[in-house]
């Protein structure tokens, strides 16, 4: 299989540099966000249109793209809640059980690596392949069936008029297209609107409570060091916007696991390390924004917390210890762990005041904006099987 992704991966870019500016642009897109706020960098061969956008929200939920019509991309990415799926791992085509939390999707254009682990996955186009095609394990089984699919999506008479509108020199619908539809509605998905957001960057002093601004002084304290890792406007360290001069990739080894006392993860668990082979890379993951973290329970690559609190005991232990079976371990003396972990002790009320702060940072907006949301009628094939979390 991953010889088959590598020759769907090469297609796609050959077929970039002669179709790049073929892509026709209906209208002006206008980037839903304050002016305060740099747009995501656009690659050059997908230029953003609000008909492209529209085009490719019709796509992420249309559950004909997998082999049996019962998996969209909103099959895992729920508005409501983040566009996560709210379980701690993924579940693809017949009840397949993935190997990773589903990450949210707000302001995914920004992120340079893409998903938990993979250094290599930096593009939305591209990266819109793996839950399509990939089969270890499958997330959407349509790998082999992508002429069913396009020729099933063909007949619909809303794609028989946008592909050609949006595509008018590739007019038929084949990998290059809808995977630049995807990325495009992707990376229109922006969350700055959060009561946070208000207090911090418009002044509304009453937009966040009491217990709130309190934990934004404690998540910016050096006792607790949350922001070193959850850095700036997207509470990230791995970011980049159309006026960065640099990418930040930033992946880190929590201790959450020490199997062997050598900083061992578990197997299909490695990080970084499974791409590099490099040792100091065993369990280091890439850094999740913040951002409506509220709603995107459980957490970490694996979802093995269930709630915030939960999270915050991790780190006040400086890693997790488990006592027993095949994963025990203490994380807290995983020698590939960040520096950064050292633990804290704190107080009930000021654990209780972080996480009134990390709640405040959730968009309701953006949970419920329609433009993100189910353009397909009740009952249409798009979504007819659809299953969702």
């Amino acid at each position: 299989m991953r010889r088959q992704l590598t020759a769907l991966l090469a297609l796609a870019v050959s077929s970039a540099g002669a179709a790049g500016t073929e892509a026709a642009e209906t209208a002006p897109y206008v980037w839903p966000m304050p002016a305060w706020m740099a747009p995501p960098p656009v690659p050059e061969d997908n230029p953003m249109s609000a008909a492209k956008v529209e085009l490719g929200r019709h796509l992420f939920y249309d559950s004909r793209l997998s082999r049996d019509g019962t998996i969209a991309c909103a099959s895992c990415h729920d508005q409501a809640r983040g566009f996560t799926d709210g379980r701690a791992l993924a579940v693809g085509i017949d009840d397949t059980a993935g190997i990773r939390n589903v990450p949210g999707l707000a302001n995914v254009g920004y992120f340079p690596v893409l998903t938990w682990g993979n250094p290599h996955m930096t593009s939305l186009e591209f990266q819109s392949l793996i839950p399509l095609f990939g089969d270890n394990p499958d997330e959407m089984g349509s790998n082999g069936r992508e002429d069913d699919i396009f020729a099933r999506l063909a007949g619909d008479p809303y794609y028989a008029k946008a592909f050609p509108e949006v595509f008018p020199e590739r007019p038929a619908i084949d990998l290059f297209t809808v995977t630049r539809a995807l990325g495009a509605f992707e990376r229109s998905l922006i969350s700055l609107d959060s009561p946070y957001d208000r207090f911090k960057y418009w002044g509304e002093e009453d937009a966040l409570s009491e217990a709130a601004k309190r934990g934004e002084q404690l998540f910016f304290d050096h006792r607790f060091e949350c922001y070193h890792c959850h850095v700036g406007v997207l509470f990230t360290d791995n970011l980049q916007t159309t006026r960065s001069a640099l990418r930040e990739t930033g992946n880190h080894n929590t201790g959450l696991y020490n199997i062997d006392g050598d900083g061992a993860y578990p197997p299909r668990a490695t990080g970084f390390y499974e791409f590099t082979g490099d040792p100091s890379d065993m369990g280091r993951f890439r850094t999740p924004s913040l951002r409506n973290v509220g709603v995107t329970a459980p957490y970490f690559h694996d979802g093995s917390a269930e709630t915030l609190e939960e999270v915050l005991a991790h780190y006040a232990r400086a890693g997790r210890e488990i006592t027993d079976g095949p994963y025990a371990g203490d994380g807290a003396r995983n020698p590939h762990k960040d520096g950064m972990i050292v633990g804290f002790a704190a107080s009930e009320s000021e654990i209780s005041d972080i996480i009134a702060f990390l709640k405040s940072l959730t968009d309701e907006r953006f949970l419920t904006n329609p433009a993100y949301g189910d353009p397909w009628p009740q009952g249409h094939p798009a979504t007819a099987d659809r299953v969702m979390p």
